[in-house]
C-alpha cells in the first residue's frame, strides 16, 4: 500500500525504505489488537505498511483520549525506542494492519543520518499539531471540533463519489469523542447538527461529506 503523504515512510528514498525493511521484520495484527501499551518498556518501533491504528492515552479517571490516527507509512514507538522511557500511549488496530518491526532503531538512525534529520522534522510537526489541537479545544465548540476531525479524515482517507467525499470511518462514536475531547452524547449531537444542515451523511463506520467547504466554514 502507498504510504500516506506526510507520514514517515513517504519521506524516505527507495533505498532508505529497503534498508529499513531489511533492518526489521514484517508482522500483522487483527482489528482490535493492541500493538503497544501505555506504560510498557520496550525497544522496538513499528512502521505501518497497511491499515490504520489509533494512538490513545487514558486519564486518571479512566477516560480514553485519542491522540491521533495513523495510517500506512506511519512511525510508532520512536520516542521510547530512542530514550528508553515507558510508552506514552497505547496503539490499537482500527482494522487489520501490517508493519515492519525494527528492534534497534537508534543503530539504524546512526547509519542513516538523513533519516535521523527527517525524524526530527517529523517529531517537530507532531508537536505543532498537538499545539493546534490544544488551541481547538479551547476555541471551538464540540461541533467545530468534530467538523475539524472529519475534514482531517476526508483529506487523508476520503474517496470522491457522486454524493461527495466518502470516508470509511474506522472509529466508533466513543473513539471519535475521545479524539475531540467531548462526551459521546455531545459528539452524537454534533453529528446530528451537521446532518441537519446537509453537510454530512452518516452510516455504520462511514461518513459522506456532501459539502466539504461548508464543513470547513463550520469548523472555524
Amino acid at each position: 500500500m502507498t504510504p500516506e503523504a506526510g507520514e514517515f515512510l513517504s519521506m524516505l528514498t527507495p533505498d532508505e525504505v529497503e534498508a529499513l525493511r531489511d533492518a526489521g521484520r514484517l508482522r500483522r495484527w487483527d482489528r482490535g489488537t493492541t500493538l503497544m501499551t501505555e506504560g510498557d518498556t520496550s525497544d522496538w518501533v513499528l512502521v505501518l505498511t497497511e491499515g490504520r491504528v489509533k494512538v490513545s492515552s487514558h486519564t486518571s479517571s479512566g477516560t480514553e483520549v485519542v491522540l491521533a490516527v495513523r495510517g500506512p507509512g506511519g512511525l510508532l514507538g520512536e520516542m521510547s525506542a530512542i530514550d528508553g522511557s515507558p510508552r506514552s500511549a497505547t496503539v490499537t488496530a482500527l482494522e487489520p494492519v501490517a508493519g515492519v518491526v525494527v528492534r534497534d532503531f537508534p543503530a539504524f538512525l546512526q547509519e542513516h543520518g538523513r533519516v535521523a534529520v527527517l525524524l526530527m522534522r517529523l517529531v517537530t510537526e507532531r508537536l505543532r499539531d498537538a499545539d493546534r489541537k490544544r488551541v481547538e479545544y479551547g476555541a471551538f465548540d464540540t461541533t467545530g471540533r468534530v467538523a475539524t476531525r472529519l475534514i482531517e479524515l476526508a483529506e487523508r482517507y476520503g474517496e470522491r463519489t457522486s454524493a461527495g467525499v466518502r470516508v470509511a470511518l474506522p472509529l466508533s462514536q466513543d473513539e471519535l469523542a475521545g479524539w475531540t475531547g467531548a462526551s459521546r452524547e455531545a459528539v452524537s449531537k454534533a453529528l446530528r447538527t451537521l446532518r441537519d444542515r446537509g453537510l454530512i451523511e452518516t452510516g455504520r463506520r462511514r461518513v459522506t461529506i456532501h459539502d466539504l467547504e461548508g464543513l470547513r466554514k463550520r469548523a472555524r
